[in-house]
């Protein structure tokens, strides 16, 4: 008796070809709806379902396979006496490969002003039973459901390796593949912002030559709809491919130049924090800016311009060895400057759908952590002023640019900058007064320290930070308050007379 192959796809691409292949190995090839017509005009054999079902296509297509004979062919154990007793007994003929891809779900709800009915008819149904069928019985039955598998299997059917191995990675293949699928329908239709079950999906971009060291692997995958203004969504234009650190920094500068849209700026990243943000009137004062608030870590920096970066800004940049570029767009003579650095990753991205991240995930040893992105950003209007001094306007502008650098710096976190510049920033330390004098440190040499400000993610436990930003010159300081000490504080700024105001907003970054 011939091999029954049962063929059913949504993507038609290569399916007559490999019909024809399996009809000159013997297979009886059985299909449906418009695979079957493809086939058959194709000048390929093939037999309906329905003749094999006795039973027709029912409710506009939703029920073609939904049948014992069908399912019981695909499901029966052929080295089990009853199951083959019971197939015979009920005249039906084993299915010895089950060829079928999807419903296009994904591509359908990416669709402009898609309706919840055409998504919900474009949900597979007979497609996943019958894949999830034959790959719980790979023992006996090939199941395929990537066109990239087709001449694949064609080979190692020939050759005699299309065995029980095989199958069994196309089983496990086709199980990735439902619950990708499911977990995209799921995430479509859960209105719960922490839903009881968690169903994520991702698809991979490429291997990675190692992880965040050399002796670790590594692997980039992408959301299967991303955001449109995200890593994912970049085009590499030129440069040699990122690494796992890279695509992290990439993700974080992305993340923080997303929170300046209204004037030029540039964004100088180093280690997942800002190193220096300039905001200017123009593209190449922003860099200066950027550039000047720390010549030397920005070396091997990231760089993110949220405007088409002209030839002046290119050429400044060129003199550097930086790690990646990226920008909406590049002027041709910019760009051809850039590029003359072979290892340089320049990338583009259109900023204009920017959209920030609505959660993130972290990654635990037997669990993940989800949580609401850190949006807020604080205006100078919602400031409440605690000290006996008032900060003039100038000086409430440099602290909302402050607050809004201060999140995007790993906590411990503190930021010395005037309205428009970073002039020091104390990162990731275990105690704040620690973070206080790197970012003091830093500042106080630069041109405009006689007018910066201070910003903390996070209220004083004390008032050292306090006393040691007065004494090296701070005249205005933003953090959240909350502390049983925060009295300590105001007193310690009443003292100094300095301008101390809370943002009631803290901004951890772990």
């Amino acid at each position: 008796m011939a091999k029954l192959a049962l063929l059913s796809v949504s993507d038609k691409d290569g399916i007559v070809d490999f019909a024809a292949q399996l009809t000159k190995r013997g297979f009886k090839v059985i299909s449906t709806g418009g695979t079957l017509k493809a086939i058959q005009d194709g000048g390929v054999e093939a037999t309906a379902v329905e003749d094999i079902t006795g039973f027709p296509e029912m409710l506009d297509g939703r029920v073609k396979t939904l049948h014992p004979r069908v399912h019981a062919g695909i499901l029966a154990k052929r080295d089990n006496p009853d199951h083959m007793a019971q197939l015979a007994d009920n005249h039906i003929d084993p299915i010895d490969l089950i060829c079928v891809n999807l419903y296009p779900f994904k591509e359908t709800i990416q669709k402009d002003g898609v309706s919840d009915e055409e998504a919900i008819e474009n949900i597979d149904i007979g497609g996943p039973s019958m894949l999830r069928a034959a790959a719980k019985n790979y023992h006996d039955v090939t199941v395929i459901t990537d066109k990239a598998d087709y001449n694949d299997f064609l080979d190692k059917f020939d050759d005699g390796s299309a065995d029980e191995s095989y199958r069994r990675g196309l089983a496990a293949k086709v199980f990735r593949q439902t619950a990708a699928y499911d977990a995209l329908i799921a995430k479509y239709l859960t209105t719960e912002e922490f839903p009881e079950k968690l169903t994520m999906t991702f698809e991979k971009v490429e291997d990675m030559r190692y992880g965040e060291n050399s002796h670790q692997k590594a692997a980039y995958y992408k959301d299967p709809i991303p955001e449109p203004y995200s890593l994912a969504n970049a085009e590499q234009l030129h440069g040699k491919a990122l690494s796992y650190n890279n695509t992290r920094d990439a993700d974080a500068a992305l993340r923080i130049i997303a929170d300046f849209t209204d004037k030029p700026t540039v964004v100088a990243l180093k280690h997942m924090n800002p190193c220096g943000i300039g905001v200017s009137d123009s593209l190449l004062s922003a860099w200066q800016l950027t550039f000047d608030a720390d010549p030397i870590s920005i070396f091997g920096g990231i760089i993110a311009l949220n405007r088409k970066v002209d030839l002046a800004t290119a050429e400044k940049m060129h003199a550097l060895f930086l790690e990646i570029i990226i920008a909406p767009d590049y002027d041709d003579d910019a760009y051809a400057v850039l590029a003359k650095k072979k290892n340089l990753r320049i990338l583009k991205l259109n900023f204009a759908p920017m959209k920030k991240q609505r959660q993130d995930s972290v990654s635990l040893m037997g669990g993940l952590l989800l949580q609401d992105s850190d949006t807020t950003h604080e205006t100078y209007d919602q400031f409440k002023v605690v000290s006996k001094a008032q900060p003039t306007e100038a000086q409430l502008k440099a602290l909302q640019f402050g607050q809004t650098v201060v999140k995007h710096v790993k906590s411990n976190a503190i930021v010395v900058t005037s309205d428009h510049q970073t002039l020091g920033v104390g990162a990731g330390q275990m105690n704040r007064i620690d973070s206080v004098k790197i970012a003091v440190d830093k500042a106080k040499d630069k041109p405009d320290f006689a007018d910066a400000i201070l910003a903390s993610d996070a209220f004083f436990p004390m008032d050292d930070s306090v006393e040691f930003a007065a004494q090296n010159g701070i005249k205005a300081i933003v953090e959240p308050g909350g502390s049983i000490k925060d009295k300590d504080s105001i007193a310690k700024a009443d003292e100094y007379g300095i301008a101390l105001v809370f943002s009631g907003v803290r901004h951890f970054k772990h």
